[in-house]
Formats: structure tokens, C-alpha cells, sequence
């Protein structure tokens, strides 16, 4: 006989409220096992609630929560009701389902990744209880003695917000249980009820898992700095440069589709040895006329660092009317000042009494709202962390710090299996976890990774097989050897140079004439504008009174100051609109090296004129590629940048800056029309799919780019009545992922580039993949993360992994590949751009032409 099939939808639940009548009618006894249904949809899910609903409001009272005490209610309702609710917990704790995105093509390699699945006991879990509390108790010192007394030792594995949820790691009552007593100091009797709820999901469970990972952090003698934990008694010293380096970890633990995994990255904090204080002396012997301003400059909104409590502060303001004598109202002792309060907490004796204090206000969340505290720091007391400008163009600094900060894939390893040997002989470290059922695994997660076939490089000239690289992701001396795809001719430009720079100017003119014979394109002797000074009101008056009617404006300057780029930027892009190019008379003077920067700065210019370098093999027709970045600039400003494509081999792009407040998109819609515009009337038809990769959204923004930045472009596809799907990936390079290729059990090294990673540590609830498409040989690589919000195209994982790495080698200031797609870094450049330096919206005469790089 032919078995029936389960039932679905509105027969699930009409299967439930049947099973539901019986056990009430079924008299005393246990109420009925139900299996859990399916989980219901549509008009299913709304009688489902509304079903709810009545039960609640028949079993107990209006003001309280869920399930009906027992003093309240008919036993036979009580059945029925203990069945439904049961039957319910079980639906809750069903894992939702698991969303894969895998392909197949590519090469298998064994690999690993700096996850640690974290175990849980069957049976264990998260279980809410509800706490009430008859009397009501206001005092949520009371409610804690209360319930810790009702819990026994449990209480040391409990987790209670002080209110009415208690969540505990073990079903301990169920479904309800009263505990006598008294409140704490009075001889008030009282009756603590706990209510058991249901077993939470466990992707409801994340912050809680992360709680208990603090406390390990802090048995283990790390201590928070920022985000991450760090060591501070195993600090490397860089003592040239004044310099600190704390190593630690960065961890969090989230639901992969693997199952619940610690992640756990190697971090490194810099820490400078010199205090705010000593800054202060060092500014006032170096510029003591404008002392107020440079310490403003170099100190506001830096983040320093308190020894005597590690913890990290961002300097706000400089109280120059304050200094340590000054009182405050301490909150053990009322008013203090500042030098006895150190002198008495922290046995630091204060040395400069008169020195000024500074400010750092922080926003604390309370029960009436946000309430904003200013705390006062002493400089001699904050050291600075991070590295400034200056050390950042050191060479030195920066490769003393490297030795220290790089690390390899087996150093990383050795770390994170010494962190987990850590936590397996800390007696304290093991007890958080078995209290909650959990438990690490021995070692890291495998992963099954695929490596895709490396894309060959297509440069110009009549046989185009003759013309292709295939020799890895670096074609830096290929390129000097081969003709560009898209040449274009230079027979009108203009030199902009001082005196002084007179030499470099001939010499680049000469050069860069004798290099376009080898590029495929005629450049002639431009035309040469000799200024008389370099300042910045001379370089505008020679821009408005020569740059008409020229296909480039080159600009050799003497010294690297922002106000000059920036108003050179201005009057080309925005008042005359015309291709330019900024040189630093310093990057000319190197005649060993000038002509392979000559070079890169003549390919530079083809690309601002609408040419192209080299192109990679799209065997698909009709597609198009967006890329979308935000910049954030000061006053809340930002610039969003926004680049399509428009020919069939993804080589030559729309773009367009718009200004907007925050991170999400408001302004699409008039953009992205003009862009399939533009691929129309170059191609003869709008595109079939539009692919795009949107930069810079971070987890908690996913919901908001699907609702607002897509829905924009898909009422764009609506209004102009066309067939064009949408696939919109959020591509994300900030993650603390890091994968390795497995050599052998001690030995592990960087993946190869074109490396994917599509399963295990994958999020649970997302279609998304990682891609290594660079290859590093030195530290450790970074991966990238892909996020498939929409994909309208039915387009197939094995097709968009493919296309992003292929994307990856089309970025043109840069022979090699990049981290993100090529229009995720044309968008980025182009809205940082606009947003630092020009401040205005571009002429759209520049809109098809690459004139940001």
C-alpha cells in the first residue's frame, strides 16, 4: 500500500490543530507527542499566529508572558497548551536551512582555514527560561541574589540580563518551577518563578558563545584592546624606532555552514613608547609658534593607549584650562583631584602638575536613553598607538615593523595550536566551556579547495594567440615588450614644468615620444608651458589661459602639496574638462629607473584617453559588470563611486561620482540608466545580465543594501521594459579569514592565486564563496569574500567565481592582480578622487574614460 505524503503548508497545520483537539479530549495523563511540523508559510504562518494568539490570550493573564501558570488554568487546557508549546520548542531549535553555493571546475588541493569547530553536547544547548519575580522585585542586585539562589550551582553557568530572560545550558525545569524565600535583607517573602521558554537556534546564540570567549580571553591573561586581545607580557620591542609590538588574536565565534566554528586570526597592535606628553616637548623645540596647532593636528582623534589599565581611548578635544590639580567628583569619595586619584588607585605619582588634560567623551547606553560621560586623560600617562605618516613612508620603520607583523602560514598555525594547548591546560579555560556543554576540536578545519585555471594576458597586435602571457599573475615585463590593445594617439598635449625642472621635463618628453612606437600608438613632442613659480594661483591662470582644446595636460611639480593636485584636479575635471597627469619632479630623478616609470606614466595617460592595456579571455557576450565604493570625507560627506562597463570584454568603463550621506546608495537610478544607455549604443542592445560588485557593505549592512541600493536598480530594469537581470555581490576584503594549502601535518603555505573556498567556512545563511586571486610571497595572503545578495540570472557559482578572478587581472594600474574585481577598485579610486581632492561632480565629457587612475 502506497504511503501518503506528509502533509505541507495549511495541511501541516490543520494536522496539528486535529492533534491538538485529541489531547485535550484525551482526558489526564501526558499530553500527546507531536512530531514538529514543517515550517508554515503564507496564510499557513498567519493562522498559524493567529492560532497563537487565542491561546495566549484564553491561558493566563493579558500582562504576562507566554506560557499559563498551572494555579490558572483547567488541567485539560494546560495539556493541550504543554503539547503545542512542545511541540513549538521543537520547531524552534530545527536549524535553518543550510544556503550552498559550491562549483566544480578547477583544480582539488588540500587546504585549511583558521576555523576551530566548537563542539556541543547532545542534549545541551541554550535554553531560555522567563523569571518572575511576587512580589516584584526592583532591584536587580535582589532579582540576581534572588535567582542564583533558585539555581544552586548552575548559577555559575547561567547567563541573566537582571530582568525577566535567564538563559541556562542545560533544560533544567520544564515547564515550570517556584522557589520560596525571602528578599535579601528584609524578611519579605517572595516567590521566584522560572519559566521554561524553548530551546534557542543556534544562530540566536552567537553573542552569547562570544561572551564566553571574552571570559577565556581574560583567563588566559589577554587583555582587550579595541576589538581583539592582546598579550602585553610578550611584546616585541623595536627599541630604533620607539616602538611596541603587542601580538594576540582577533576571535569570534558565528554558525558556518560546517557547524559552529571559533575563528581565530593572529593580530598585531603597534604601540609607540613615547606618551602624548613627550609629543607635546617634541613639537614645542620643533615648531613652537604654532605649537596649539600642530598638537591639535597630531593629536585629535588619535587613539591612545593607558598602561595602568589597558585600555584604548580616541582623544576628542585638549582641555588647555585644565591640568592634574583640578577636582572631579569620584564616586567613592565625592570631590578628588585628578593627582590624588592616580596617587591612590594606581600608585603613579603625576611628574608636570600644569600640564593640560585631554578629552574623550564616550556614549554609555541607559535605561533613560544615551547618556554621554566626558572622561579627562593625563598626556604622561597615554601612550600613542599606530604608526603616523612619517613612519608609514619609511622604509626602514616599516620593514623593522614588517619583521615582527608579517607572518607565514606555519607561523600562524604554530599560534593557533598554541592557543588551543592554552585553553586544553587551563582548568578555568575548559570549565566555561563544559559548563555550557561545548568543547574545541583537536585542530583547524579542512577545507576542500579548488584552484581555477590561470587566465592568460592578451596584448595587441594582428595574431593574438602570438601576443598572450601565460607565465603567472605578473606581467610587469610583458607588457614593456608587447603592443597595447587599444592604443591611442597623442598629437595634441601640453607640459606644465618650473624652471628648476626644466631637465626632467626634456628628458620625459624625448622618452616618452621614443615609447610609443613600442606601445602601438604615434605620441608627439607635446607642447612645453614653462611656469614661473610653483605656486598654486600660477598653475591655475596657465590651466585656464592654455589647456583648451588638448587631449592631456601633463604637470611635473616640484613638491607633493594637496591644495596644488587639488586645484590641478579641479580646473581639469570639473572647469575644463580635460585628461591630466600629476608627476613629482622627485619620481623623474632616478635616471636608472625613469624609463620604466615613463612608461607606466605613458600607459596611465592612454587609459585617462579612453585606451586600453591588455585584455583576458570573456567567452560570454552581452554581460555587464558594475563595481560600486563609497569614500567617507569629513562632515558626513560622502562620495559614492559608480563604474560599468560597456563592451563586451569588460575593458572600457562609465563612471560616475555622486555626493551622499553615509554608506548606502540613495542616488542609482539616474547613473545606472545612463549606463545601459551607453552599453546600448555602443553594443546595439542593452545588456542581458548586469553583474555587480558592491565594496565596502560589512555584515550588518547587508539588509539595508538589499532593500535600497537594489531595489533602485531594479525599478530602473522595470521602467525602461527590459529583459535585464540583476546578480549583486557584495564583495568583502576587511574578514579575518585566512586559508592555507596543506603541505603536510606541520607544514602549511599560502594557496596558489585563483584559489576558491565554497564550503565549511562558509556562512550558513548566504550564497558567498572566498577567492585568493593574488599570489604573495611574503606574510600571509588575505582572501576575499563574495556575497550573493540577488542573483535575478540564475547565474552558476562555477560562472561568477570564474568572471571575479577574471576581473581581478583587468585593473590597469597594475600589471598583476588585484584583491576585488577591476570596477571595485575603478569605483574606489574614483570616489576618493572626487571626495579628497576635486569636491565637485566631474563633467560628464569624462564619464567614458578612465581619467581617475
Amino acid at each position: 500500500m502506497e504511503q501518503k505524503p506528509a502533509p505541507k503548508g495549511r495541511g501541516a497545520l490543520l494536522e496539528m490543530l486535529k492533534k491538538h483537539k485529541e489531547a485535550r479530549a484525551g482526558g489526564a495523563g501526558e499530553p500527546v507527542e507531536e512530531q514538529a511540523p514543517p515550517k508554515t508559510r503564507g496564510r499557513a504562518m498567519l493562522l498559524q499566529k493567529i492560532q497563537e494568539a487565542k491561546e495566549r490570550k484564553a491561558g493566563g493573564d493579558s500582562g504576562q508572558l507566554s506560557t499559563p501558570g498551572p494555579s490558572t488554568v483547567p488541567s485539560e487546557t494546560r495539556r493541550g497548551v504543554s503539547g503545542v508549546t512542545k511541540a513549538l520548542g521543537e520547531v524552534a531549535i530545527t536549524a535553518s536551512e543550510t544556503c550552498s553555493y559550491r562549483g566544480e571546475s578547477g583544480t582539488p588541493i588540500k587546504a585549511t582555514a583558521n576555523y576551530i569547530l566548537l563542539n556541543v553536547e547532545k542534549d545541551r544547548g541554550v535554553f531560555e527560561y522567563e523569571v518572575r519575580f511576587q512580589p516584584d522585585i526592583d532591584a536587580k542586585s535582589n532579582r540576581i541574589k534572588l535567582v542564583n539562589q533558585a539555581l544552586g550551582e548552575l548559577s555559575t553557568t547561567k547567563v541573566y540580563d537582571g530582568d525577566v530572560c535567564l538563559y541556562l545550558p542545560c533544560l533544567a525545569f520544564s515547564p515550570r518551577q517556584e522557589f520560596e524565600s525571602v528578599i535579601p535583607n528584609t524578611e519579605t517573602p517572595v516567590t521566584t518563578t522560572l519559566i521554561y521558554k524553548r530551546k534557542r537556534k543556534l544562530s540566536e546564540c552567537l553573542h552569547l558563545y562570544n561572551v564566553l570567549f571574552k571570559r577565556i580571553m581574560h583567563i588566559l591573561l589577554y587583555q582587550r584592546m579595541g576589538r581583539n586581545y592582546f598579550s602585553p607580557d610578550h611584546k616585541y620591542l623595536v627599541p630604533q624606532h620607539k616602538l611596541e609590538v603587542l601580538p594576540g588574536f582577533c576571535v569570534h565565534v558565528d554558525e558556518m555552514e560546517g557547524g559552529l566554528m571559533v575563528c581565530l586570526d593572529t593580530q598585531h597592535r603597534v604601540i609607540r613608547s613615547q606618551t602624548v606628553y613627550e609629543l607635546f616637548h617634541e613639537i614645542r623645540a620643533t615648531n613652537p609658534r604654532n605649537f596649539r596647532e600642530e598638537v591639535t593636528k597630531n593629536v585629535i582623534g588619535a587613539c591612545v593607549l593607558t598602561k595602568y589599565n589597558n585600555r584604548t581611548y580616541i582623544i576628542d578635544d585638549i582641555a588647555w584650562n585644565m591640568n592634574p590639580k583640578d577636582t572631579f567628583e569620584d564616586r567613592s569619595k565625592g570631590p578628588s583631584c585628578f593627582i590624588d586619584y592616580y596617587r591612590e588607585h594606581y600608585n603613579i605619582r603625576i611628574e608636570d602638575v600644569d600640564q593640560p588634560l585631554l578629552i574623550t567623551r564616550q556614549v554609555k547606553q541607559s535605561p533613560d536613553g544615551k547618556i554621554e560621560r566626558m572622561i579627562c586623560l593625563i598626556p604622561e600617562l597615554c601612550y600613542l598607538t599606530g604608526l603616523t605618516d612619517a613612519m608609514r613612508n619609511d622604509f626602514k620603520v616599516m620593514k623593522d615593523v614588517a619583521a615582527f607583523t608579517r607572518i607565514t602560514p606555519n607561523q600562524r598555525m604554530l599560534a593557533l595550536r598554541t592557543y588551543l594547548d592554552r585553553v586544553r591546560q587551563s582548568e578555568k579555560a575548559k570549565q566555561v566551556l563544559s559548563g555550557w556543554g561545548l568543547s574545541l576540536a583537536d585542530d583547524t578545519v579542512d577545507v576542500k579547495a579548488r584552484v581555477l585555471p590561470q587566465e592568460a594576458i592578451y596584448f595587441g597586435g594582428p595574431d593574438a594567440e602570438a601576443h598572450k602571457y601565460t607565465g603567472g599573475t605578473d606581467w610587469n615585463k610583458a607588457i614593456s615588450d608587447n603592443k597595447l590593445t587599444g592604443p591611442v594617439n597623442i598629437t595634441n598635449w601640453q607640459l606644465y614644468y618650473t624652471r628648476r625642472d626644466q631637465k626632467y621635463a626634456a628628458n620625459f618628453a624625448q622618452t616618452i615620444v621614443r615609447l610609443g612606437k613600442g606601445m602601438g600608438c604615434v605620441i608627439q613632442d607635446p607642447r612645453h608651458i614653462v611656469l614661473d613659480d610653483d605656486r598654486t594661483e600660477t598653475y591655475m591662470t596657465a590651466i585656464r589661459d592654455n589647456v583648451a582644446n588638448t587631449q592631456v595636460a601633463v604637470f611635473i611639480c616640484p613638491t607633493l602639496r594637496a591644495d596644488r593636485y587639488s586645484i590641478i584636479k579641479k580646473m581639469c575635471c570639473v572647469n575644463i574638462p580635460v585628461a591630466s597627469q600629476v608627476i613629482l619632479s622627485k619620481t623623474l630623478s632616478n635616471p636608472q629607473k625613469v624609463r620604466t616609470i615613463i612608461h607606466k606614466i605613458a600607459m596611465q595617460i592612454t587609459c585617462k584617453l579612453g585606451g586600453t592595456l591588455w585584455s583576458v579571455k570573456i567567452p560570454v557576450s552581452g554581460w555587464m559588470v558594475c563595481g560600486i565604493d563609497v569614500y567617507h570625507g569629513a562632515n558626513n560627506q560622502s562620495v559614492c563611486g559608480f563604474v560599468a562597463s560597456i563592451n563586451g570584454s569588460m575593458t572600457k568603463y562609465f563612471s560616475k561620482a555622486m555626493f551622499q550621506d553615509g554608506e548606502i546608495g540613495d542616488y542609482f537610478k539616474m547613473p545606472f540608466r545612463q549606463m545601459l544607455q551607453a552599453a546600448k549604443d555602443r553594443e546595439g542592445a542593452f545588456p542581458s545580465k548586469v553583474i555587480v560588485f558592491r565594496d565596502g557593505v560589512g555584515d550588518g549592512q547587508l539588509e539595508h543594501c538589499r532593500k535600497y541600493e537594489i531595489t533602485q536598480l531594479q525599478e530602473v530594469i522595470k521602467e525602461l521594459n527590459i529583459e535585464t537581470t540583476i546578480t549583486f555581490v557584495v564583495v568583502q576584503k576587511r574578514i579575518n579569514t585566512r586559508i592555507f594549502r596543506t603541505v603536510n601535518e606541520t607544514n602549511f603555505e599560502n594557496p596558489p592565486s585563483g584559489t576558491v573556498v565554497d564550503n565549511m567556512v562558509t556562512r550558513r545563511q548566504f550564497y558567498d564563496f572566498f577567492l585568493v586571486p593574488q599570489s604573495v610571497r611574503q606574510g600571509t595572503v588575505n582572501p576575499t569574500h563574495y556575497v550573493v545578495l540577488v542573483d535575478e540570472g540564475n547565474i552558476k557559482p562555477d560562472h561568477l567565481q570564474r568572471l571575479a578572478y577574471k576581473l581581478c587581472h583587468l585593473y590597469y594600474n597594475w600589471s598583476g592582480t588585484i584583491r576585488v574585481p577591476a570596477p571595485c577598485l575603478y569605483a574606489h579610486k574614483l570616489a576618493a578622487i572626487v571626495g579628497q581632492y576635486i569636491k565637485k561632480t566631474p563633467s560628464t565629457q569624462l564619464d567614458d574614460k578612465l581619467f581617475y587612475l
